[in-house]
């Protein structure tokens, strides 16, 4: 798959990641979170993750 270069990741373990560099392979991602009120970076999400 084409990597999008308008979407850093560095996630390998994900399936939309591109093999070639640190880009998602996905069109558009989607971000939430796993708190009621997030406050830091680590509270939030890629709700696009697939494991590979």
């Amino acid at each position: 798959m084409e990597k999008n270069p308008s979407i850093a990741c560095s996630i390998k373990e994900c399936r939309h990641h591109s093999d070639c560099c640190d880009f998602c392979t996905l069109s558009q991602i989607k971000v939430g979170t796993h708190e009621a009120h997030p406050t830091k970076c680590e509270c939030t999400d890629c709700e696009s993750f697939v494991l590979k």
